[in-house]
């Protein structure tokens, strides 16, 4: 779907919003959110706006790689939203029967390489990575990891990775404190971290990755999961306070 298209879309449901709110008897109402982890700052701010316009709903999260997310889904795991880093992941639990509606795309996303501060290894370029270095990647079906890959192939690299994380935040983490000496992982999540530098990709043989959000079908509050979803469509494209804009993610 198109920006514009997007736009219209966060339009009509957010006018549904202002007529919602709890429960209809005037009790509270607890959304759940499985969202990929990169998605958690940005997320966590629209969240807020979100109870502030709703009394008596509260949004809880649960961040986790998209892989993961999607397999608890598909074992039963109950939740109103999904929001994953690519549409693979999301296709596997549309297959499944699981979402409400189609899924639309919010936000575009790149990578980068992550070093330690004092960058012991001296990268300075995405070659070095091939050398002896400890580096740590996302796991190959984790969205990150996948990316990764895609950057491997387009460069003509070889990476030997020394760990495989589930989610992105334990590639930043690791890298973070002195565990490895590089990781990749997307651009918007070493733009929330003080702790790393950043070694940039060139265009070339970088990939972007697409995130999309739905409701999901086994929703018990359909109406206020769609108002959500909307919110987060909004947000993206400038008709609310722009998070994700603020986190680092492109328009798709």
């Amino acid at each position: 779907m198109t920006r514009a298209g997007l736009a219209a879309l966060a339009v009509v449901a957010l006018g549904l919003s202002a007529c919602s709110g709890g429960d209809a008897d005037g009790g509270s109402s607890e959304l759940t959110v499985f969202a990929a982890a990169s998605l958690q700052r940005p997320f966590e701010q629209i969240a807020n706006d979100f109870e502030a316009d709703h009394p008596g709903v509260t949004v809880r999260f649960s961040f986790a790689g998209s892989s993961d997310l999607a397999a608890q889904l598909v074992d039963g795991a109950p939740a109103d939203v999904l929001a994953t880093a690519d549409e693979r992941t999301m296709g596997t639990v549309e297959d499944a029967d699981l979402v409400s509606g189609s899924p639309q795309t919010f936000a575009t996303n790149s990578m980068t390489v992550v070093v330690p501060k004092d960058n012991p290894a001296k990268i300075t370029s995405l070659a070095d990575l091939e050398g002896d270095v400890d580096l740590v990647l996302c796991a190959p079906q984790v969205p990150c990891g996948a990316a990764a890959e895609r950057v491997e192939e387009a460069s003509g690299l070889t990476f030997a990775p020394v760990s495989e994380e589930a989610k992105v935040t334990g590639v930043l983490g690791k890298v973070a404190s002195g565990e490895a000496d590089a990781g990749i992982v997307y651009v918007t999540d070493a733009q929330s971290s003080d702790d790393v530098g950043t070694v940039e990709i060139p265009d070339e043989d970088n990939t972007t990755t697409t995130y999309p959000v739905a409701t999901l079908a086994d929703s018990e509050h359909r109406d206020l999961a769609d108002e959500l979803v909307a919110a987060v469509l909004a947000d993206a494209t400038g008709d609310a306070e722009g998070h994700l804009e603020a986190a680092g993610f492109a328009a798709p």
